[in-house]
């Protein structure tokens, strides 16, 4: 089994993509706090390149699910200074893949069309998208440097999937991922050979049916397709006869 380091285990992500992992893989589960579940993680800094480096040794693949959003300094230093540690741990160590995460930076600008994919990102001043625009640029540049191949996915939002007919007005989730298809695109970047230019940024949705963003990138280079058709669940209904 391949050897994992999570980086964000505990956080507002990591506790959803771990039981679709923990079988496939060697985790090892670290933050800076407990995990929710009461489960034995490692105490890693994100900030500190030495401890990003120690917990690294031995792994043949980092996960960086680490973030902070609304605070100016401990966000430049996660999301971005973060992704820096990493990216350097992964040169030093010699380890050729790496998976990050960050929020979408096209909806303000792309919300009236349909079918984008691959758009030109527009980040904005907020600290958040920025910082972890930021990050994607570093992961990009060490990526195509230094041979590491890295899946870069971006979201709105994580959720738990539905589990019966929407039946009260609400439209599509837009940009939304459930936990199971972030946990099967995350194996399937853990597995792949290669990617072009080492460095791909991936939509992550579950919710196509609008036709507004789409996951044709990471279908045509990962394979992935949603685990099941999650649109369904919100199709418009004959109301029934009365």
């Amino acid at each position: 089994m391949k050897r994992v380091l999570f980086l964000g285990a505990c956080g507002l992500i990591g506790p959803y993509l771990t039981p679709g992992l923990v079988e496939h893989y060697d985790l090892r589960l670290a933050d800076v706090k407990p995990h929710p579940e009461g489960i034995d993680v490692d105490h890693v800094d994100v900030r500190d390149y030495d401890q990003v480096l120690e917990a690294a040794r031995g792994c043949d693949a980092i996960m960086n699910f680490t973030v902070v959003r609304n605070d100016l300094a401990d966000g430049f230093q996660v999301n971005t200074i973060g992704a820096w540690n990493v990216m350097r741990a992964a040169v030093e160590l010699g380890i050729g893949k790496v998976v990050h995460s960050g929020p979408q930076a096209v909806r303000s600008w792309y919300d009236t069309d349909f079918d984008v994919d691959d758009a030109p990102a527009a980040p904005g001043p907020g600290i958040y998208s920025l910082s972890k625009w930021l990050s994607a640029e570093i992961c990009r540049v060490f990526s195509q440097k230094h041979d590491i191949q890295t899946a870069y996915f971006v979201f709105n939002g994580l959720f738990a999937a539905p589990v019966a007919p929407i039946t009260e007005p609400a439209d599509t989730p837009t940009f939304v991922v459930v936990w199971e298809d972030l946990q099967h695109v995350c194996r399937l970047a853990l597995e792949v050979s290669s990617l072009p230019d080492n460095f791909q940024l991936f939509n992550m949705l579950s919710y196509t049916g609008p036709g507004k963003y789409n996951t044709d990138k990471a279908k045509r280079l990962l394979g992935f397709e949603p685990t099941q058709d999650w649109d369904e669940f919100y199709r418009r209904r004959e109301a029934p006869a009365t």
